[in-house]
């Protein structure tokens, strides 16, 4: 009651309450004790305590590490052979291209010379066969666990995300979408070596690879679907096709793969097609190149189809203008009117992408370098490759192979520009020989930027996926992928067989 004394209740209460408190206390713990996995089965809805969740996570941690102990076990013993199945393949195919090269240099013999040289090749060309045949099985288990591997990669990212949000590069270089590009290229080669007569090793050059007076492409790419894609979105959007001639340049072992293709698929419309491997060229060497040369000496970070632009007027003699495309655009509008744009006497003829103080030549140079200090201006606009017009005639004036040289040498060591990009190389070597064109010729940024206008996308004659969300990747970016795909020839059924989401 108000202003009396307050209820205490008396001891033998008190005792019998204490006591029921700790019958109720050894009544829930032999319960949890007695608790089984059955029981946590049944609870598995409601949430575990936290020292429970900790010791499965620390079970599920344990048996995964173990899993990749082994997988990296079997991974070092699989390195171990293919070292040796490395061996085989280059010494085989070393003596292929010599059997090739001795073949091709004699002229008619007479038949006591003719048979041993037909025996030999006969006897290497079954062993070729027999080789490929073992190796089959080998690769296909580790393009498996080459999935494993890409899967294992993907998780670590994710749990990574959160320490370094926004570098997204490395999880997408090492994507499983590029095994896919691979995949295809080895399905191109298994279909010729399993139908060898029905593609020509080496067809007759037409008339139209050197007339001047055609429009001129060069495309330098390992990349058989994305090539495909620039050449079918040109032909479509080009008034005349039959008037404009691609030139694509890639490795000697990715040669025979597009070959496949546009044996398969023709280029359409007329449309003119030169498949070349940058060995054909017998000018590109260590003694005449300096890329050559840093490569042989173990630079792995110079990527040589990358730097083959600047050899396009010792490659193409006959021509006086070539537009160089890189291989992840896509074609909207006629390029013909490229060839009668007024460069000024100028070599190179550009879109610029630089906007107030950002992508100046301070972004690509190392300013830090006395060179680089005394012959270009910081502030000076950088441009894009995508689109570019040459005039080799002005360029073979202005000795800008040999200036590239000089650059090269001097960046041996990657102090002047980072040698893993060609941009910086072609900044240096086309300085103040650069003339502006018009943005609408080339609209770049659908590999980085999600935000660009439809309206500018609409207006481009080419769009450029430049940036790391590539359109044959997963990450692409949905707004602009079909801009890309809608040109993919999907009865291509190679497509299917390498996992392509198209």
């Amino acid at each position: 009651m108000a202003g009396g004394r307050p209820f205490r209740p008396s001891a033998p209460r008190r005792a019998a309450f204490a006591a029921l408190l700790t019958l109720l206390l050894l009544a829930s713990l032999a319960f949890l004790l007695s608790s089984g996995p059955a029981a946590a089965s049944s609870r598995s809805s409601s949430a575990s305590s936290p020292p429970s969740r900790l010791a499965a996570i620390r079970r599920h941690a344990a048996d995964h590490a173990a899993v990749l102990a082994a997988y990296a076990a079997h991974a070092r013993k699989l390195k171990e052979a293919s070292a040796a199945q490395s061996l085989s393949f280059s010494a085989l195919s070393s003596d292929l291209f010599a059997l090739s090269s001795r073949l091709a240099s004699r002229g008619p013999l007479p038949e006591d010379a003719r048979r041993p040289l037909e025996k030999e090749a006969r006897e290497r060309i079954k062993h070729a066969r027999l080789l490929a045949a073992d190796s089959k099985e080998g690769f296909d288990t580790q393009s498996k666990i080459q999935k494993l591997s890409d899967t294992v990669f993907a998780v670590g990212e994710q749990l990574a995300r959160s320490r370094r949000a926004g570098r997204m590069s490395s999880r997408i270089a090492a994507g499983s979408t590029p095994k896919s590009l691979h995949c295809l290229a080895m399905r191109l080669l298994e279909a010729r070596l399993a139908k060898p007569s029905a593609f020509a090793d080496d067809p007759d050059p037409s008339p139209a690879f050197e007339d001047p007076s055609l429009y001129h492409y060069a495309i330098f790419s390992d990349n058989v679907l994305a090539v495909s894609v620039v050449i079918a979105s040109a032909t479509r959007a080009a008034a005349d096709p039959s008037r404009h001639v691609f030139h694509v340049v890639t490795a000697p072992m990715y040669l025979p793969a597009f070959r496949v293709w546009f044996a398969r698929r023709p280029p359409p419309l007329g449309v003119h097609v030169q498949l070349i491997a940058y060995s054909d060229f017998l000018f590109l060497n260590a003694s005449f190149s300096p890329v050559f040369r840093q490569i042989e000496a173990g630079k792995r970070d110079v990527t040589l189809v990358d730097y083959l632009r600047f050899y396009l007027p010792d490659m193409f003699p006959a021509l006086q203008r070539v537009v160089l495309l890189e291989d992840d655009v896509v074609v909207q509008k006629d390029l013909a009117a490229l060839w009668h744009v007024d460069l000024d006497g100028k070599v190179n003829g550009a879109v610029e992408m630089c906007f107030g103080g950002f992508r100046r030549y301070r972004k690509y140079l190392n300013f830090t370098q006395a060179i680089v200090r005394d012959r270009f201006s910081p502030s000076a606009c950088a441009w894009e490759y995508g689109v570019n017009v040459f005039d080799l005639e002005a360029w073979r004036r202005d000795g800008c192979t040999e200036l590239f040289h000089q650059y090269m040498e001097l960046n041996v060591d990657g102090a002047l520009w980072d040698p893993t990009s060609v941009l910086p190389a072609g900044l240096m070597t086309f300085y103040g020989n650069t003339k502006p064109l018009d943005k609408s010729w080339h609209v770049m940024g659908l590999g980085y930027n999600p935000s660009i206008s439809p309206e500018i996308i609409r207006g481009a004659a080419v769009i450029h996926f430049n940036g790391n969300m590539k359109p044959w990747l997963d990450v692409a970016f949905n707004q602009y992928k079909a801009l890309w795909t809608k040109h993919v020839d999907t009865e291509m059924e190679f497509l299917t067989l390498c996992n392509f989401g198209l």
